[in-house]
């Protein structure tokens, strides 16, 4: 697996040098969007709606919208100063059981591995927990952002799962239609309690399946093997020139470069050229009318 932080946990005065590894992975399939008419994967620029120009990520800054239309710039060092310095460290606040958290405030788990020289004081840690059936509640900051969070036993090694903020789960009490007030059948509620336990078997979660997911590989897998492809088209390219255009080009340009002495000068010699050549033509005249004037 792929070390994707490393830091320490750290109850008391014990530090347990450790590494954190993604637990789970997102199987989605994912799909791009296409030009329906050249089946060319379609791009997403940054554009400035007022300048009409595409904004690069340098001239982005961060800012809070707190009324309609109006903003606050907050500047990335001023976040990094409230934000400290990180001292990676996972710091246990509390040492509590599984079962007062409830599974809502669960959001994304993480395999913890020892570090190095951390491997008996991991193991001492982990022991520990299994004995006393305690996890630790913790708070650490990953990726710029400071997250509540459980560690606990999983199998042989730690998990750590980060867990929201109590005002980041919404009340329960704001979702339309729920009563206490409604008249239940006292038979009705039994055959529902029955079929609850008809359909009760333990948590098998191999025998589960993203069916949705199978039966889309299944359509793409079958329109691969159908020739059913979609080829891209490839961009004309736009800085390959013919040859003779950039010749003539660059003949072009050269004779627009010609400085004006030179110009100067090849102007007088073709005058002088083509006054020479009067000049020998009219002389064989002359020559030729006397030839016939003495014969």
């Amino acid at each position: 697996m792929h070390t994707m932080w490393k830091g320490a946990i750290s109850f008391g005065l014990v530090n347990i040098p450790i590494k954190l590894f993604a637990a789970t992975e997102n199987k989605d399939i994912k799909m791009r969007y296409l030009h329906e008419k050249c089946h060319s994967p379609v791009q997403y620029e940054k554009i400035c709606p007022v300048c009409e120009e595409t904004v690069d990520s340098k001239e982005i800054v961060k800012g809070y919208e707190y009324e309609p239309g109006k903003f606050v710039v907050v500047e990335k060092e001023e976040l990094d100063e409230l934000a400290g310095v990180s001292d990676k460290s996972i710091e246990i606040i509390d040492f509590i059981k599984l079962e007062e958290i409830d599974p809502i405030f669960y959001n994304r788990s993480y395999f913890v591995g020892p570090g190095e020289n951390g491997t008996k004081s991991f193991a001492l840690l982990k022991k520990a927990m299994e004995d006393t059936g305690k996890i630790g509640l913790a708070k650490f900051t990953l990726r710029s952002k400071e997250h509540l969070a459980a560690v606990r036993v999983y199998k042989n090694g730690l998990v750590l799962e980060t867990i929201f903020y109590p005002d980041e789960v919404r009340n329960v009490d704001h979702v339309p239609g729920l009563t206490d007030e409604v008249s239940l059948n006292e038979k009705e509620v039994e055959m529902a309690k029955q079929l609850i336990e008809q359909l009760t078997a333990p948590f098998e979660p191999e025998k589960y399946e993203d069916e949705y997911r199978e039966a889309v590989l299944e359509l793409i897998n079958s329109k691969i093997s159908g020739d059913e492809v979609k080829v891209a088209k490839e961009k004309p390219r736009t800085n390959v020139v013919d040859l003779m255009e950039a010749l003539q080009a660059s003949i072009n340009e050269s004779k627009g470069k010609e400085t004006p002495d030179k110009g100067k000068k090849t102007k007088e010699a073709a005058s002088k050229k083509s006054n020479d050549s009067t000049e020998t033509k009219t002389k064989k005249k002359k020559s030729t009318a006397k030839k016939k004037a003495s014969s």
